[in-house]
C-alpha cells in the first residue's frame, strides 16, 4: 500500500491545524478530522471515561483506532490526503504515558509522506474550548515531543510559519510538489 501520498499535519494543540485542514478541504483535497477532537467528541456524548482529562491511557488507545480505521479508509480515496494529527501522534501519546514502544512498531510500518508539516506553538491564537482544556504550557511540551519523535523516525520536518492559513496551504503544496 502506497501511503507516501498521505499528509501528516501535526505539531501543537490550538497552532492552526484544523483551521488550515479546512482550506485544504476547500481547495478540494481529501483531508482527515483530527481523531483525538472526534474521541472527545464521541466520550462527551456518552459516559465519558477515554477522555484525555479523565482516563488518557484509555483516550489514546481509543485515538490509535481510530487512526488506524483513518489510514484504511483513506486508501481508497486518489490523490493527496491531509491528516490533521494522525496515528504517530496517538502512538507518541502512549508511549509517553505507558513507556509502551508502541511507536516502535506504528511508526516504522504505518508511514506517511516523508515530509512532516508542524505547526509551531502560536500564542496569540492558541485558545481553550469544551474539547481542549488543557493550557498552553503542556501544548508547548507536547510539542516538543512530537518534534522529536517525527525527526527521530526519519521524517524531514517542516516547520509551518506564522502566517494566514491561505500561505500555510500554498507552502504546503510547494513543498510537496517539490
Amino acid at each position: 500500500m502506497d501511503t507516501s501520498r498521505f499528509v501528516v499535519i501535526s505539531g501543537c494543540s490550538g497552532g492552526g491545524k484544523s483551521t488550515l485542514l479546512i482550506e485544504l478541504d476547500r481547495r478540494g483535497y481529501a483531508t482527515v478530522e483530527e481523531p483525538g477532537r472526534r474521541v472527545v467528541k464521541e466520550e462527551m456524548l456518552g459516559e465519558g471515561l477515554a477522555l484525555p482529562w479523565v482516563d488518557e491511557i484509555a483516550f489514546a488507545r481509543r485515538t490509535i483506532a481510530l487512526a488506524l480505521a483513518d489510514r484504511a479508509t483513506a486508501t481508497r480515496v486518489a490523490g493527496w490526503v491531509f491528516f490533521d494529527r494522525g496515528l504517530i501522534d496517538a502512538a507518541a501519546a502512549l508511549q509517553h504515558l505507558t513507556g509502551e514502544p508502541t511507536l516502535a512498531t506504528v511508526g516504522q510500518v504505518h508511514r506517511y509522506h516523508p515530509r512532516a508539516f508542524l505547526a509551531p506553538p502560536w500564542s496569540e491564537i492558541y485558545v481553550t474550548d469544551p474539547e481542549r482544556r488543557h493550557g498552553l504550557d503542556a501544548a508547548i511540551a507536547e510539542y516538543q515531543r512530537l518534534l522529536d519523535v517525527y525527526s527521530s523516525l526519519g521524517y524531514e520536518v517542516t516547520i509551518l510559519p506564522k502566517v494566514g492559513v491561505h500561505e500555510r496551504a500554498d507552502l504546503i503544496l510547494r513543498a510537496l510538489a517539490e
